[in-house]
């Protein structure tokens, strides 16, 4: 099974499909899965149990028409030891990783349609909001913090220096505060933790790691002992 340890912190990990253009971004995902397996953390991976928004041929960029759904499309990166979003609680879990990836934009909400004026699935908004109001720490990197900017107005985020997103970050009543892949933004008040990850698009995947790493880091010191 996936990345079990015994005692030690739990973390669930929360996946969006499988491929960048439709769903999770890989090296993203398998960086989280890495960096906490380093550091020692029992990992459970969850997806939604429900259709994705539309299907992305990675070769070309162009929808197929074809039907996925996010779950089964997830656990490809879990190798297939995952769970249904609306299983996951806070209570038996001391943080949550959310990777980018377009599907967080079209599946956890419709960003990657909308802009500015995008809504958040409620599964997603609840189950953040468990995490939140529980005041244990969320991460998300690349795209994926525009959703904590919308669920919780007011927070401080990074998805790098992208003028678009980070205006759509402002218009929602969120900061976004510029970082380099590498870097690491922490809202400690609201214990969000993000990074720019592949809003930096022409990034190597090493950096891509060490973005997420320390990401990982920085999420694990807000744990309450």
């Amino acid at each position: 099974r996936l990345m079990t340890r015994t005692g030690g912190k739990n973390v669930a990990v929360v996946l969006s499909g499988c491929g960048v253009y439709d769903g999770t971004e890989i090296t993203e995902a398998v960086s989280v899965l890495v960096a906490l397996s380093r550091a020692g953390v029992t990992v459970q991976c969850f997806a939604p149990d429900r259709e994705q928004a539309h299907v992305i041929d990675h070769t070309k960029g162009e929808p197929t028409g074809e039907k996925r759904n996010v779950l089964i499309e997830s656990s490809r990166i879990a190798r297939g030891n995952i769970k249904p979003l609306n299983e996951l609680s806070s209570s038996n879990f001391d943080a949550v990783i959310i990777p980018g990836g377009f599907g967080a934009a079209k599946n956890f909400c419709n960003f990657a349609f909308e802009g500015e004026k995008f809504s958040v699935k409620e599964d997603v908004e609840n189950m953040l909001k468990d995490f939140r109001n529980a005041d244990k720490p969320i991460a998300l990197c690349c795209i994926s913090p525009v959703i904590a900017a919308k669920v919780f107005p007011g927070c401080s985020v990074t998805i790098g220096n992208d003028s678009g997103t980070a205006s759509a970050i402002e218009s929602v009543g969120s900061k976004n505060e510029e970082r380099k892949v590498t870097e690491v933004c922490v809202d400690e008040k609201n214990k969000i933790v993000t990074s720019p990850a592949y809003m930096y698009g022409d990034a190597a995947p090493h950096e891509i790691f060490d973005g997420i790493q320390n990401m990982i880091t920085e999420t694990l010191k807000l744990i309450k002992e």
